[in-house]
């Protein structure tokens, strides 16, 4: 099971989510009492339940969710994750439009074809290969701003063709969204989200190697 916490910046996002999680019993006791006392050493203790997911020093300081977060548990009937994700206008924009788009929320460096972090889709965690840049895109308007970009950087949106290491089972973000959109993560965070354009279906009979999809992505 999947839930994407969604809304306005400074709209209690985080402090819900965080609750939500341990009312669920998906919340360590020591790890809440260990953020309790963080928070309250500088004077924000009710930001407790907003510091299990809001981890950057940045989002603690400001008191905004900057990056996604993901947190994950189980129950006795399902395997839970949890996604925390920022409120800012073209973010919220992008998750209740479905606009088609890889953006790359948070890289310290520069994403090149070949770059392979792994890609949460679903229930599924594979690491994927950026096999090709197609083409740079304006991530308000859409436009094609560039050809086949020699690199990306955080705030670019982008069409890229994603392989998996290993066979993933995916459709198109317009066939059915739950298996049509991702998140990659790398260095301990979220890297890039974007949805699924297309997919090239694995032929009958081809070996495992083979079969590995390719994704046109944008």
């Amino acid at each position: 099971m999947n839930i994407v916490i969604i809304g306005h910046v400074d709209s209690g996002k985080s402090t819900t989510t965080g609750h939500l999680i341990h009312q669920c019993g998906g919340l360590e006791p020591r790890l809440l009492e260990k953020l309790e006392a963080a928070a309250s050493q500088v004077g924000k203790g009710s930001f407790k339940f907003a510091w299990v997911l809001d981890t950057l020093k940045a989002e603690r300081e400001r008191g905004i969710t900057i990056d996604i977060s993901l947190w994950k548990f189980h129950t006795r009937r399902f395997s839970v994750t949890i996604i925390d994700a920022p409120g800012h206008r073209d973010f919220t924009k992008n998750m209740l439009t479905g606009t088609s788009q890889v953006i790359i929320l948070n890289h310290p460096g520069f994403i090149k074809a070949g770059y392979s972090p792994v890609v949460d889709c679903h229930t599924a965690h594979v690491t994927c290969q950026f096999a090709e840049l197609f083409e740079k895109i304006d991530r308000r308007s859409g436009e094609k701003l560039e050809d086949n970009p020699s690199m990306l950087k955080s705030g670019d949106s982008a069409t890229v063709r994603l392989v998996p290491k290993k066979p993933l089972c995916v459709e198109r973000f317009f066939d059915y969204p739950p298996l049509g959109r991702f998140a990659a993560r790398d260095l301990k965070q979220t890297v890039a989200v974007g949805v699924i354009k297309s997919v090239e279906k694995k032929p009958a009979g081809v070996t495992r190697k083979q079969a590995q999809k390719a994704l046109l992505i944008k």
